[in-house]
C-alpha cells in the first residue's frame, strides 16, 4: 500500500502542506523584516532536509540517496518533519487544522504499514 498511487499523492500533498505550515509558521511568530526572511527560510531548510537524507531503493522515492541512511533514522526524520509541522501549527493557533493534519499523517502512517516495515528493516547500503 506504500507505493500505491493514492497514498503517493496523499503524501506528497502532506509534504507540501507540512512545507507551507513551515513558511505561515515563520510569518505568524516574528515581526519586521525577520519573518519575510523566516517564511521562506524554514520551508526552504525542511525541504533540504527531507530530500538529502533517505534510504537507498526507497520505492516510495527516486530510489536515489544524496546522503544514504538506514530505513530507521529516515523514519525517524520523517516523523519528526510531521510533527514539527503539527506543533506549528498548534502554535499558530490553528488547533482544529492542527488535529485535521495529524490525523491524516497518522492515517497515512497507518495505511503504508508495508513501507513503514520496509524502512525499520534497511540498513545503509555502501554504493
Amino acid at each position: 500500500m506504500g507505493s500505491n498511487p493514492i497514498n503517493l499523492g496523499v503524501r506528497f500533498l502532506l509534504e507540501l502542506a507540512a512545507l507551507i505550515i513551515f513558511g505561515f509558521w515563520g510569518w505568524s511568530m516574528f515581526d519586521g523584516g525577520l519573518r519575510f526572511v523566516l517564511a521562506i527560510l524554514f520551508p526552504v531548510l525542511a525541504a533540504i532536509l527531507w530530500g538529502t537524507f533517505a534510504v537507498i531503493d526507497d520505492p516510495s522515492r527516486s530510489g536515489k540517496a544524496p546522503v544514504p541512511v538506514p530505513g530507521l533514522i529516515r523514519l525517524v526524520l520523517e516523523i519528526l518533519f510531521f510533527a514539527l509541522a503539527a506543533i506549528a501549527f498548534f502554535q499558530i493557533g490553528n488547533q482544529n487544522y492542527a488535529w485535521i493534519f495529524t490525523g491524516a499523517v497518522v492515517i497515512h502512517y497507518l495505511l503504508s504499514y508495508d513501507r513503514v516495515i520496509w524502512l525499520v528493516q534497511q540498513k545503509t547500503k555502501n554504493r
